[in-house]
């Protein structure tokens, strides 16, 4: 079945929480138990309907203060698809949290309550998705019953947004407006007769009719090799086969590939998933391959096409979030985890901090904070084949790890 990847973003208060329960019990995905402790709860707090909004806050503190604080993964299928939702904060200070919601994702969801429109921290969640190239974006105006689903509020918000939206720096992202109430589930699931103005898509109904294309991160076709496969069986005496995951287009046999970093060329002799054959791989699918040549591959090496071979070099130019209460400061090392290649590098310039809200950048004083987002110079032990995150995001992106405590300190988007 296929699974799409959807991230939440909104402001203090906008209903993210509400909207996911809302739809987690429209689609008739939470459990009898759970939806038991949300009517007592309900009871408990004096309110005379469901807080849904129990449904995915799972700290003790987001709970109490009724704000998202940590991210939070929500799963819930229909018969069509199946949904994987990163339920992200909004707040500045966990900026570094809604990145690493969003990188991953395919659809996000940005909420805006119809009372105060388009705010500061709209800038900063449309940036963050823009940065990360989200190529679906659902702009939902939340809380329409309290302005008593006034076309016009709906209609001034989305003009704002527009003007917002002028800024992308992603041609290829579809944008959507939908007024809904997480609340009363106006627009949600269902179509409601609160808004006969609109006749547009529900949240669900939309997410329903995307598909892999519209949502889809294209790009050149990388295999990163992640293990050797060498059975050592009667039946696989011989066997050596090179699992990864396949990213960007696709492979299949008998396709001329060239194994990065000896540049040496062969054939696609084989594809496996587990222990059938396939004449076939498309992007996302985790497989093993045979090669027609005896080829010396490791872990950390690559398969490419012959003719998209892509940029190998020492050095990489990135955007990089950081991550850790330890400032980044020119000079100072970490590993780049770059797909399963993990190289030791060095930071040699911290060029500017970039505003998370497309008022530009600053100069960075030699050093990035947490929560940072900046244009940083690093510099590697050995080379790395990678494109620019815009061309193949897998690719292009790598993470930062602190090389003592092994911790991840910062996570990069090739230029």
């Amino acid at each position: 079945m296929e699974v799409l990847k959807i991230a939440t973003a909104g402001s203090v208060d906008d209903g993210k929480s509400t909207l996911i329960g809302r739809l987690l019990y429209d689609t008739k995905s939470l459990t009898d138990d759970k939806l038991e402790a949300i009517r007592k709860s309900s009871e408990k707090k004096g309110y005379d309907y469901l807080d849904f909004s129990l449904a995915t806050d799972g700290l003790v503190a987001e709970r109490e203060q009724g704000i998202t604080i940590d991210v939070a993964h929500i799963y819930f299928s229909t018969p069509k698809k199946s949904y994987i939702i990163a339920d992200t904060p909004g707040h500045i200070e966990y900026t570094r949290n809604m990145v690493t919601g969003a990188s991953t994702s395919q659809v996000a969801i940005i909420l805006i309550d119809a009372r105060k429109g388009v705010i500061e921290q709209t800038y900063r969640h449309f940036f963050i998705n823009n940065l990360l190239r989200v190529k679906d974006v659902i702009v939902a105006v939340n809380k329409m019953d309290l302005v008593g689903y006034d076309q016009e509020v709906f209609e001034d918000i989305k003009t704002n947004f527009e003007r917002l939206n002028a800024k992308s720096t992603y041609a290829e992202q579809n944008v959507s407006y939908i007024p809904v109430s997480a609340l009363k589930g106006d627009n949600v699931a269902k179509k409601t007769d609160s808004m006969t103005w609109y006749e547009g898509e529900t949240i669900l109904g939309h997410l329903e009719n995307l598909e892999q294309n519209d949502v889809k991160a294209g790009g050149f076709t990388r295999f990163p090799v992640q293990t050797v496969i060498r059975p050592k069986t009667d039946d696989f005496h011989d066997f050596r086969g090179f699992a990864g995951k396949v990213y960007g287009g696709n492979l299949q046999v008998g396709d001329e590939v060239t194994v990065l970093p000896s540049m040496t060329n062969s054939k696609i002799k084989e594809i496996y998933f587990y222990d059938k054959k396939f004449d076939k791989a498309s992007s996302g699918s985790s497989v093993t391959i045979t090669l027609e040549d005896e080829v010396n591959i490791t872990r950390g090496d690559m398969l490419v096409l012959n003719d998209e071979v892509p940029k190998i070099d020492k050095s990489i130019s990135a955007t990089v979030c950081w991550m850790d209460n330890k400032e980044l400061r020119p000079g100072t090392k970490y590993f780049v985890q770059h797909n399963t290649n993990r190289v030791l590098s060095k930071v040699v310039e911290i060029n500017n901090v970039i505003a998370p809200d497309f008022s530009g950048s600053k100069e960075s004083e030699g050093k990035l904070r947490l929560n940072e987002i900046g244009e940083v110079e690093i510099k590697l032990s050995k080379p790395v084949f990678y494109d620019s995150f815009v061309e193949n995001k897998p690719n292009g992106s790598f993470i930062l790890i602190d090389e003592q405590t092994n911790s991840t300190a910062g996570v990069g988007f090739i230029n």
